[in-house]
């Protein structure tokens, strides 16, 4: 297979700096949602479960896997570019339930500095500034696209050949 200008604007790698955008995005959600469900594993699922149930979650075992499930499956699909419309849905859904049930009566900051000491610094609970930003990146992948390097673009240029 030889190396043509034809197959490398194939790969769209050298597209308009705003088709590029997607790509902080994606690395971004993704990596923090695979975080976030890798540190509920690692700390236990069962504490998971645990604080679920004190805040009033219903069927607060089946909402931790479901939850856990979401962040590291969608958390990776994003990252991959892959069927962002489709896991942004239960994404979303992770980011407000955690938003009303959670951050909301923190107020809006993510960072309450409360004090300084000698052992550093010592924050409060985070409000729901994070959340709002995971939606809206969410928002933006789902309306501007998953941008090169995706696979939702290698699946969207094949229906197209497929179509010609």
């Amino acid at each position: 297979m030889s190396v043509t200008l034809e197959s490398i604007r194939r790969l769209n790698i050298f597209s308009t700096p705003e088709h590029w955008a997607a790509i902080p995005l994606r690395l971004i959600v993704g990596y923090g949602f695979m975080e976030h469900g890798y540190a509920k594993i690692v700390h236990g699922p069962a504490n998971f479960v645990g604080i679920l149930h004190a805040i009033g979650v219903p069927v607060p075992a089946l909402m931790a896997w479901a939850t856990i499930l979401v962040e590291l499956v969608g958390g990776l699909a994003v990252l991959a570019g892959a069927f962002v419309p489709l896991v942004a849905v239960p994404m979303a859904a992770v980011l407000l339930v955690a938003t009303f049930t959670v951050h909301l009566p923190n107020g809006f900051s993510s960072i309450k500095l409360l004090a300084v000491t000698a052992a550093g610094a010592r924050f409060g609970q985070p409000g729901y500034e994070t959340d709002l930003l995971y939606l809206a990146c969410l928002a933006a992948l789902v309306l501007g696209g998953s941008g090169p390097l995706a696979i939702d673009d290698v699946i969207r240029k094949a229906k197209e050949r497929g179509k010609s």
